[in-house]
């Protein structure tokens, strides 16, 4: 049972991960209805920013440089991307996302080179005993880091005005302009958020596995996720990357051994290929019905 609970832990933690990713991609899909593909390839930027600027500077000046260089792509984005395609098929918001990930690893790619990286942030990954249980000192820092920004995500978006009119573009567009709220603004400030989140996940998934460009394929982990919490869906997105982080490490460890291994690599679309018979919306995912 202490080694069930070990492994349970350990996949939450790593959940986190995987919800971080998929937050960027609700915030981003609520308040613009864009399917932003280059979610992965931002985290990937921030990390390859970060190691750049470490070279030349500390820590903390590095992250608020990195933070920068996220806030410019972020505007850069709404503003030159974007803007001209208000209004656009969804089709073609898509297709400009997909554009803007392979244009993010070619700048990636033409500062920084394509060789792998490694970031060492000053973390240390010491396991740490709890009773009988053996965690990751990493994971754990993390883990808490990834709270804390969720939970300040959460407070923005319920207590500040910002975040109030953030969600009433989210809700409704046309009703949003009609009060005043400059749409673009509201979706370069979201953005800019999930640039944050983005820089968090680079970080954390950098750290872990080293900078290198297959880790914009990260953002194929987090589309389970998405089906699983909704992807218009915040706290969908949060909860269901707990769901999966635990479940695909569960299945590994305790499954895996019967079938070969490597089960985690697949067991989580396997697990939203199952949730969408009984919630094509997954569990918080808005059912929308069009009469024509």
């Amino acid at each position: 049972m202490n080694f069930f609970f070990e492994v349970l832990i350990t996949g939450l933690l790593v959940g986190i991960m995987y919800s971080l990713v998929a937050l960027g991609f609700a915030l981003i899909y609520k308040a613009s209805d864009v399917f932003n593909f280059a979610q992965g390839d931002m985290s990937l930027l921030a990390g390859l920013a970060l190691v750049g600027f470490l070279t030349i500077m500390p820590l903390w000046l590095a992250l608020v440089c990195t933070i920068a260089v996220m806030t410019l792509l972020a505007y850069a984005t709404v503003f030159i991307i974007f803007r001209p395609l208000v209004a656009r098929p969804p089709l073609i918001l898509f297709m400009a996302a997909i554009g803007l990930a392979f244009l993010v690893q070619g700048i990636g790619q033409s500062i920084w080179g394509t060789d792998a990286k490694g970031l060492n942030i000053g973390i240390p990954d010491n396991p740490i005993i709890l009773g009988e249980l053996f965690l990751s000192s990493f994971d754990l820092i993390f883990g808490v880091v990834a709270a804390a920004l969720v939970g300040g995500l959460v407070l923005f978006f319920q207590k500040t005005r910002t975040g109030r009119a953030l969600r009433a573009v989210a809700d409704d567009h046309e009703a949003a302009l009609s009060v005043g709220i400059p749409l673009l603004n509201a979706w370069a400030v979201t953005w800019v958020i999930a640039g944050i989140v983005a820089t968090v996940a680079g970080i954390a998934w950098g750290s872990r596995l080293g900078v290198q460009f297959s880790l914009s394929l990260i953002a194929l982990k987090a589309l389970p996720v998405l089906i699983l919490g909704g992807i218009d869906s915040i706290p969908g997105a949060i909860l269901a990357g707990l769901v999966v982080g635990a479940g695909e490490n569960l299945a590994e460890v305790f499954i895996g051994p019967y079938v070969g291994g490597g089960i985690q690599t697949f067991f989580p679309y396997l697990m939203a290929l199952l949730f969408l018979w009984f919630r094509p919306y997954g569990m918080f995912g808005k059912e929308i019905i069009d009469r024509v």
